[in-house]
């Protein structure tokens, strides 16, 4: 039995808070009724993510997270926010009371396949394994070869959030 107090309890502990901040910043993006509180949901989902691959030894990657993600597309987004017509950002109003309940049950139903799978599945050890592989060097070579179609999405992510400011704070208060 693993205590607490032992290193991996309280790794395990922090793990499982890493994992309650992106929940909980998930939840708040989603059911805010207020854009700005959403967008702050978002940074704290953002957060969580980031705590996730500091925690699995990658600071690089949980510092361009902190960077790009919440000191970019979130900062982004609430400039766009401020700029565009008061009018526009009137609190959203709830259409229907099935929308909820049945998300959740989408979303239950998603995460139930996805523990089946992964109990199912047979697992093999990663065939790129350096001892340091957390090292900014290794994640370059890793981005430019492996994984540079993940690399090069995700700069088209960017690209979408930062055009899509643009064309909202363009608009600005004046139509």
């Amino acid at each position: 039995m693993i205590s607490l107090f032992s290193a991996e309890g309280l790794a395990g502990l922090l793990f499982l808070g890493f994992i309650g901040l992106t929940l909980a910043g998930a939840i708040i993006a989603t059911s805010a009724c207020s854009l700005i509180r959403s967008v702050a949901g978002l940074a704290l989902c953002f957060l969580g993510v980031a705590g996730l691959y500091y925690y699995l030894n990658s600071p690089f990657v949980a510092l361009m997270q902190i960077l790009i993600y919440v000191g970019a597309v979130c900062v982004t987004i609430i400039f766009a926010v401020m700029l565009a017509e008061s009018s526009e950002l009137k609190r959203v109003t709830r259409r229907n009371v099935l929308v909820g309940p049945l998300a959740f049950l989408a979303s239950g139903l998603l995460v139930w396949g996805l523990v089946g799978l992964a109990w199912k599945t047979q697992w093999h050890p990663a065939i790129f394994y350096v001892d340091n592989w957390g090292t900014v060097e290794n994640l370059g070579q890793s981005l430019l070869t492996i994984y540079s179609m993940s690399f090069e999405l995700i700069s088209v992510v960017l690209l979408v959030a930062v055009v899509g400011s643009l064309v909202l704070a363009r608009q600005g208060r004046d139509k």
